[in-house]
């Protein structure tokens, strides 16, 4: 938006500077933090107004409950205002125009999950009997977005339509990718579902310690706004050997955004914590974080960036299948952070530690673009 208001209200030189995506992203992360830190106050004051205070029962784990007693009637669903901070900076500082036709589908796809995360957190809240939403209807309603979405970059957005569609490039392999058009699409549909759910309900996963998920998925905006803008230029993705995506750079603006939204929340959701984001926060900025690996066309990279997400998600799986099949437990508790808890690590200690693995795992990702 501000950058067609330009022309109005700067001068020639200023309406320039504003057509760096470098300029706008830090305008974006400004923009989202600044919002975030006055929302977050009178967000805060009016959930705990409402009485919309965390749950801590129905966990299955006696000995959880107890840990966690301490933060019972914390306000929750505070996504809502990290939400509301990212969607204005982006509509703000993004560009919708030409080649930037990737714009408008995150916007949609992060207010869509955020909306089902909403809802669950609303049931949840407001039913003692119930957890939320199903499984099944949880997953259903992020499939159909998801879907939606994928539908839109592949068709009116055309996504990499240079190549015929959408491929996916495996790390160290310069000259091979498989072609994700084949069956009028439905591999790259299903691929584009796969990411944007799974990163969604991994962050989701992720979020049960005071400033965990919010911490690493700063940390993976970062690299994510470091891999968008190379994929997004012909002269840097030719250098790294990577696939040039056009109007992939955009995203950049994207995760600055969403950067200055995590830190304005982690403000507030550092230990001991004000106020907890909810389903409503964790699934839109699971979401964004997929989103742009979808559209830079590095979704397995994914893996390495969102890899403490991988091993949260993983750790549930793992806990469930092993139950069921053996009627053995792997970890103490899952997800993971908390067979750390149950093993005596301070909750402090483990989400500093697993800060600190994010950040590595994100440098590690950034590597992975020289190594050909």
């Amino acid at each position: 938006m501000i950058y067609w208001l330009a022309p109005w209200l700067f001068s020639e030189d200023m309406c320039r500077l504003l057509g760096y995506i470098s300029v706008r992203a830090a305008g974006a992360a400004v923009t989202a933090f600044l919002l975030a830190i006055v929302l977050g106050p009178r967000c805060i004051g009016w959930l705990a107004g409402l009485g919309v205070g965390e749950r801590i029962d129905g966990t299955g784990s006696q000995r959880l409950e107890e840990m966690h007693a301490h933060k019972r009637g914390t306000p929750t669903m505070g996504g809502l205002f990290i939400l509301a901070a990212i969607l204005a900076s982006c509509a703000l500082w993004l560009r919708f125009d030409g080649a930037n036709r990737y714009s408008l589908p995150g916007i949609v796809l992060i207010g869509g999950f955020a909306a089902v995360g909403l809802w669950d957190d609303w049931v949840k809240l407001h039913n003692p009997k119930k957890r939320g939403i199903s499984k099944r209807e949880k997953q259903g309603a992020l499939t159909i977005l998801a879907l939606l979405v994928a539908l839109w970059l592949a068709g009116p957005a055309g996504l990499q339509a240079d190549l015929g569609g959408p491929h996916l490039y495996v790390p160290f392999a310069k000259d091979w990718s498989l072609d994700l058009t084949g069956w009028v699409g439905v591999p790259f549909l299903f691929l584009a579902v796969l990411v944007l759910t799974g990163a969604a309900n991994a962050v989701n996963l992720t979020d049960g310690l005071d400033g965990l998920a919010t911490g690493c998925v700063a940390t993976a905006a970062i690299a994510y706004a470091a891999i968008t803008y190379a994929v997004g230029r012909v002269d840097w993705s030719q250098y790294l050997l990577v696939p040039h995506v056009a109007g992939a750079g955009e995203m950049t603006v994207l995760m600055a955004a969403l950067l200055g939204g995590a830190l304005g929340f982690l403000w507030f959701n550092a230990a001991p914590a004000m106020v907890f984001m909810g389903d409503v926060g964790s699934l839109g900025l699971g979401g964004a974080l997929g989103y742009a690996a979808l559209v830079s066309r590095t979704e397995l990279v994914l893996l390495v960036v969102g890899g403490v997400f991988v091993a949260e998600a993983l750790s549930v799986i793992l806990q469930v299948a092993s139950f069921k099949l053996r009627g053995k437990r792997i970890f103490r508790c899952a997800p993971l952070h908390h067979h750390f808890q149950f093993g005596g690590m301070p909750e402090t200690r483990v989400v500093v530690r697993t800060w600190v693995v994010s950040a590595l795992l994100a440098l590690c990702s950034l590597a992975l673009f020289k190594v050909r």
